[in-house]
């Protein structure tokens, strides 16, 4: 089984631009209603704007808040360029790099930032599992 996530955007070409600087992936389909954007021949996000139906209606409801509860959670190996990048776009944070968990042992012990999206969704980026004691080489 792989996930294939799907965000209801206002613009998708400008979410699609957004995501490929941040994440590094790169536009597999293109265009104004839909998008698929994938990272080494993989899918990673599917982006589609709300007031598209194609032949399966609407998906969403632009009017209620976006991603309530939900949050986009990437894992990469380049956590450092992909929080520079972060910076770069000037995205919102929601919680500044951190450890998870913040003091003491276990849990996944690796890096974390979270951030806002154009659209107002949640997205973090955190570095593989036990990578924040410094020994870790991708």
């Amino acid at each position: 089984m792989r996930p294939q996530p799907l965000l209801c955007v206002r613009d998708v070409e400008a979410s699609s631009r957004w995501y490929q600087h941040l994440l590094g992936c790169r536009s597999a389909h293109g265009g104004q209603e839909y998008e698929r954007l994938e990272a080494d021949g993989r899918l990673v996000l599917q982006l589609h704007r709300w007031d598209v139906g194609h032949d399966h209606g609407p998906i969403g409801n632009p009017d209620l808040a976006h991603g309530n509860g939900v949050l986009l959670w990437f894992e990469t190996d380049d956590f450092d360029g992909a929080a520079a990048r972060a910076a770069e776009l000037r995205a919102e944070v929601v919680m500044a790099r951190h450890r998870n968990p913040l003091d003491g042992d276990g849990g996944p012990n690796h890096w974390e930032i979270w951030l806002r999206d154009p659209d107002g969704y949640t997205v973090v980026l955190a570095s593989p599992d036990g990578t924040a004691d410094g020994t870790w080489k991708p």
